[in-house]
């Protein structure tokens, strides 16, 4: 089928020097591109699964998390507002 598409210049330099550099006709670069790009675009982003490592952090001597308004009074001092 024919029909006209405006490239950008940068894509056309490149579908150029591929055809080049592959002996291709044009037309055959640029439908084996649009081919693996529309397939990309339509298959699903793989995720991968996030997981995050414990680390200890360790706690001073003399704090305790028991108690979270203690530990904040030690932490910011008494005076803190």
């Amino acid at each position: 089928m024919r029909t006209t598409l405006s490239l950008d210049d940068d894509v056309l330099e490149r579908a150029r020097a591929v055809s080049a550099k592959l002996r291709t006709p044009l037309k055959k670069v640029v439908n084996e591109a649009l081919r693996a790009g529309l397939d990309k675009m339509e298959s699903p982003a793989q995720r991968r699964s996030y997981k995050t490592k414990p680390q200890a952090m360790g706690l001073r001597h003399g704090r305790n998390l028991d108690n979270i308004g203690e530990l904040l009074a030690q932490i910011e001092g008494e005076d803190f507002h």
